[in-house]
């Protein structure tokens, strides 16, 4: 922990950055839904609607499935994160992969929200959201955060000694930032899906 606070503080400017990133994808993914015609909110609901019924239907969920899925799901994103950071040219696919997340989240708030009314919305986001995403966000700004400070290192001393040591430090960071990811696979698997599947009845 002292490792990752230390990380932190040296390159707090860096994560307000990325931060700042990621909250722009989510009021994007809030804006795109707002702005959405009848016609897509329509079939949205209607999405929203089969996914919520079919989750009734089903006595027992495939956890195995489920977390098979978002471990190669959050293994795919790291991997693109430390590539696309260890090029000089990736940067900003780094900085479009944050925002995407980002909206992918905003835009599931909205639609929860939108079409399930406030508390049930707000409820449906506490049980399928908040757990995993404790440790899956900052996973993936400490994540980013590394690829952007490779690339920094990278412009200011391009001597193959300091490349080599930025690039060792970069990819044990990002297997850090990974192990993270996986431990929010696990929350999302084994807690929040089980909640949800208990709670379903309600929505």
């Amino acid at each position: 922990m002292e490792f990752l606070k230390k990380h932190i503080m040296q390159n707090y400017k860096k994560y307000v950055i990325m931060m700042i990133f990621f909250v722009l994808g989510i009021f994007l993914g809030v804006f795109f839904i707002n702005q959405a015609d009848e016609n897509q909110k329509t079939e949205i609901q209607q999405y929203l609607g089969n996914f919520i019924g079919d989750l009734k239907n089903v006595e027992t969920i495939d956890q195995v499935e489920v977390l098979t899925s978002s471990i190669y799901d959050k293994l795919w994103l790291t991997i693109s994160i430390w590539f696309f950071g260890t090029t000089i040219i990736g940067l900003p696919i780094v900085f479009g992969l944050v925002i995407y997340r980002g909206f992918c989240l905003g835009y599931t708030i909205a639609i929860a929200i939108s079409f399930m009314g406030f508390t049930k919305g707000f409820l449906f986001i506490l049980i399928t959201l908040v757990l995993q995403n404790i440790i899956f966000i900052p996973a993936l700004i400490g994540l980013s955060v590394s690829g952007f400070k490779f690339y920094q290192s990278i412009i200011k001393d391009r001597r193959k000694e300091n490349i080599k040591i930025s690039f060792i430090r970069h990819t044990i960071f990002s297997t850090i930032m990974l192990l993270l990811m996986v431990i929010s696979s696990f929350l999302e698997t084994f807690i929040s899906t089980k909640l949800l599947k208990i709670l379903i009845k309600y929505f």
